[in-house]
């Protein structure tokens, strides 16, 4: 009887796993349903009231044209890697050194879920894109900026927007 229990026990917890992966993806589903899809000018007046036009040497443009090149402006977008890890929101932040996923081996650097970046309040990810660009690489982190925006005139990325 008590071997019988044990293995009882063993394959609840078996079982916990999968429901885990749900209970995740769920959530990754209830953000996304929260989720936007920006108009340039629209995300243009957003970052530059969260004060990005300027932050660490980079224009508004530099913002916008990131957020573009990485996501199309779509706050759900959630991109996954070969090693496992996913980009998740806006800006594409890696889950395997910026947010928490499913994965135990990410270093959560901005200390939030990845599915916190599915929001369509940017508060957390212009928070951790503001951590991300510290690094010495700056927006050079995101190969997106690299091949589409540094050293090019980007002033069309905010020509026309009202603020």
């Amino acid at each position: 009887m008590e071997a019988r229990s044990r293995a009882s026990k063993r394959q609840l917890c078996q079982s916990g796993v999968p429901w885990l992966a749900l209970a995740y993806l769920l959530s990754c589903l209830f953000a996304s349903s929260k989720a936007k899809v920006f108009s340039r000018c629209e995300l243009a007046k957003v970052l530059r009231d969260f004060g990005l036009d300027g932050y660490r040497g980079y224009d508004l443009a530099d913002w916008i044209c990131l957020a573009y090149y990485t996501s199309g402006f779509n706050t759900a977008a959630v991109d996954h890697e070969a090693d496992g890890s996913t980009n998740n929101g806006i800006f594409q932040i890696n889950s395997r050194k910026w947010c928490k996923s499913l994965a135990p081996s990410g270093l959560n650097t901005c200390h939030l879920y990845c599915s916190d970046l599915l929001s369509q309040d940017l508060t957390d990810s212009v928070v951790c894109v503001m951590k991300i660009v510290q690094e010495p690489q700056g927006l050079g982190y995101w190969e997106a900026w690299r091949h589409h925006c540094q050293g090019r005139d980007l002033s069309d990325w905010v020509d026309g927007c009202e603020f």
